[in-house]
């Protein structure tokens, strides 16, 4: 991990880098960049840029930078955002009393966006007005207010769901993601680092377990019965970051399983231990205190529910009366709680097979929505090896960096010299690494889903992954090189519009990200109505957009930023506006003109498809020969390993087992062409169980 003083430096460079790409403010850069790591940690669903600073009555200072959408779609949860970003040559200091100041400017402004005159004197077409329209509207609504700081100082207080009373018996929680808390996230992945639940202090009381390993076992388990009012608490503080590792978000109660389990928390709370399969739940270490009564657990760092987070989320809804229902009686409700004691090393491994394994309620594909899943796997493998041409503007070939778990970027970056570091740049530049939920914005925007991207990067994400995951299931051939270049080409197009609208004379500011997918989908919409689609493979060669195309992109972004800032009557807020399917079919509806020659972007879908035949055909020579290549190169005592983990874990077929045998044969016996191909494919399915490649290879 880098020094936080090169840290600051580095996060600083990225930020102006991409205020320079995107022609934004530095501030909205940081915001941008923020608000996906915020959405990816669980701490909000989304975040929408929505600026204002001011001042109010006796001359109180008022800020706010943007909002973690609408609150009824976020389980009554109002979470306000406040940037404070400055360019420092060393790391900033953040005291408590600093932090007081900012958190004053955002219950300032939350204080006065429920006052009618107050809202009345804004412009109508601002962000600040549309945002505090929507506090006003949903007041009743809100069942919890949550102000959360954004800084690149370094933070002398702890401040992280702290609880600061309430405004109208609404409880109000602090939270502060200062620079060594976003460096442990996008390091590292651990923005919850300090997410310790003490059970004895503050949520009444330590939790009465039964070691449940023993002997040679992996992994230190224990089952606990949990109170339902205080996994009720517990959630009330820390929400769905409990909920990080989960597979599934919480609907309000929407889908029958979720039912079912308030109507037995509000009839029948003393059958809920029995009806109910409890939780499980995972934590990086844990305090254990031996009593007289037994074993009780004291406190759980890093705790995460990876199977019950309905059951959770339904507990904490059911504090809540609801009309005509008689209130639960939480204290008769016990919670069946299995934790096992990952440590950190281990998660990305074995968290999501303990996820997926243990789901068996709504059933879904756990495994697609994790880094380990052969798609990421495959995509991964591609961004490492394929070339990028040079094109029009650079001097040599580069590669695109996806970056699969969080983390790898930096890690594979920082773990070099500095004049490693350099050839690295050269090789990976800044502009050209990206992320899962950023490749799920490209795919997802082409696909003529805008509305979903504009959901935020998780829930965008979830929806591309069941779709990803049919998709592979069905035919995973279909995702190849060609596949891979053409989402290459989509990112292009998507990071091209992003410099593109900030550069428009009818841009005013804001919305800028709903434009982009918007923009994007409707190219992609008004070539299919031609009956063509747009020749990715150009964009791919040239690695930049073509005049012709880029002069179409502006113009569906002109009718795009037209459709979103005049929403339909009854609609304020331009940001939840953008969230809806009406308005992707108000765009869709426009009928636009574009130049003659943008038709010269296009291609029959036909001719596309040919390309990827030969591609396949080509690929399926070459991966014989590469196949071989890296079967031999591992050698055999490598795959007498595979062998046996294959076998140990019960992941192996006969068929399987027989190809694995013959590549430990080597040097006397040397597997065909068509061997070694399997062997491959079947590595990459053990690597995506949990097989570690690298670490075995190292011993091999």
């Amino acid at each position: 991990m880098a020094s936080l003083e090169e840290f600051h430096r580095e996060l600083i460079a990225d930020i102006q880098g991409d205020a320079d790409a995107m022609g934004l403010i530095t501030v909205e850069a940081f915001f941008e960049k923020m608000g996906d790591i915020l959405t990816e940690a669980g701490e909000l669903d989304g975040a929408d840029r929505a600026y204002f600073e001011g001042s109010g009555a006796k001359g109180v200072t008022l800020q706010v930078d943007g909002f973690g959408g609408d609150p009824r779609n976020a389980a009554g949860i109002l979470s306000l955002i406040l940037c404070d970003f400055a360019v420092s040559e060393e790391p900033r200091q953040f005291r408590s009393d600093d932090i007081k100041k900012r958190f004053k400017r955002l219950v300032g402004f939350l204080r006065h966006a429920r006052q009618a005159d107050f809202r009345e004197a804004l412009e109508e077409t601002s962000a600040g007005f549309g945002l505090a329209d929507l506090i006003a509207t949903t007041w009743n609504s809100i069942s919890k207010i949550k102000l959360i700081i954004l800084t690149n100082a370094d933070n002398r207080s702890r401040v992280d769901g702290i609880s600061a009373g309430s405004i109208d018996e609404k409880p109000v929680t602090y939270n502060v993601w200062d620079l060594k808390r976003i460096q442990k996230y996008i390091e590292s992945g651990q923005a919850r680092e300090d997410l310790e639940i003490n059970f004895e202090e503050d949520f009444g009381g330590p939790v009465p377990v039964l070691l449940a390993s023993g002997g040679e076992a992996a992994l230190e388990s224990y089952i606990a019965v949990v109170p339902g009012d205080q996994l009720g608490e517990i959630y009330e503080r820390w929400g769905t970051r409990l909920l990080e590792a989960n597979v599934r978000s919480f609907l309000q109660a929407r889908g029958k399983v979720n039912q079912k389990i308030r109507d037995t928390l509000e009839e029948q709370p003393e059958m809920f231990f029995a009806y109910n399969n409890g939780i499980t739940a995972t934590a990086n270490d844990v305090e254990i205190r031996e009593t007289d009564s037994g074993p009780v657990l004291i406190s759980a760092g890093n705790l995460q529910i990876v199977n019950g987070g309905q059951t959770t989320a339904s507990i904490h809804a059911a504090r809540k009366q609801r009309k005509g229902k008689p209130k639960a009686r939480l204290k008769d409700v016990f919670v069946q709680m299995k934790l096992s004691i990952v440590p950190p090393e281990l998660a990305e491994d074995i968290v999501p097979r303990i996820s997926e394994y243990a789901n068996s309620q709504n059933k879904v594909n756990a495994a697609d929505f994790f880094s380990n899943h052969p798609f990421h796997v495959r995509m991964e493998e591609f961004s490492r090896r394929i070339l990028a041409p040079a094109g029009s503007e650079e001097y040599r070939e580069t590669k695109w960096f996806y970056e699969r778990a969080r983390g790898q970027y930096p890690d594979e970056r920082g773990r070099r010299t500095i004049a490693e570091r350099k050839k690295f740049d050269l090789e990976y530049p800044r502009k050209q690494y990206f992320t899962k939920t950023d490749l799920a914005k490209f795919e997802n925007s082409w696909a003529g889903m805008p509305e979903w991207v504009s959901r935020g990067a998780q829930k965008n994400f979830a929806e591309f992954a069941k779709t990803i995951g049919k998709r592979w299931t069905n035919s995973e051939i279909e995702f190849g090189e060609i596949w891979f270049k053409r989402m290459i080409a989509k990112a292009i197009i998507f990071k091209a519009l992003e410099r593109l609208v900030p550069m428009q004379p009818w841009y005013e500011g804001g919305y800028r990200a709903n434009i982009v997918t918007y923009s994007m989908a409707k190219v992609a919409h008004d070539a299919c109505e031609m009956e063509q689609i747009v020749d990715l493979d150009v964009v791919w060669r040239a690695q930049s957009i073509p005049q012709e195309l880029e002069d179409a992109l502006v113009t569906a972004a002109a009718e795009a930023h037209d459709v979103i800032t005049n929403p339909p009557e009854g609609i304020r807020n331009m940001s939840e506006w953008a969230k809806k399917q009406a308005c992707w079919a108000t765009l869709q509806a426009r009928e636009l003109t574009y130049s003659p020659s943008f038709r010269k972007c296009l291609i029959d879908p036909e001719d596309a498809k040919v390309v990827v035949q030969e591609d396949r055909k080509e690929q399926r020579a070459l991966s014989g020969i590469q196949a071989q290549t890296s079967v031999f190169d591992k050698g055999a005592e490598f795959w007498s390993k595979v062998l046996d983990w294959g076998i140990s874990e019960k992941k192996l077929s006969p068929k399987e087992a027989g190809i694995i045998k013959a590549c430990m044969s080597m040097p006397n016996k040397l597997p065909t062409e068509k061997q070694c191909v399997l062997a491959i494919e079947t590595l990459a399915k053990l690597e995506a169980e949990g097989f570690p490649t690298e670490r075995i290879a190292e011993t091999a």
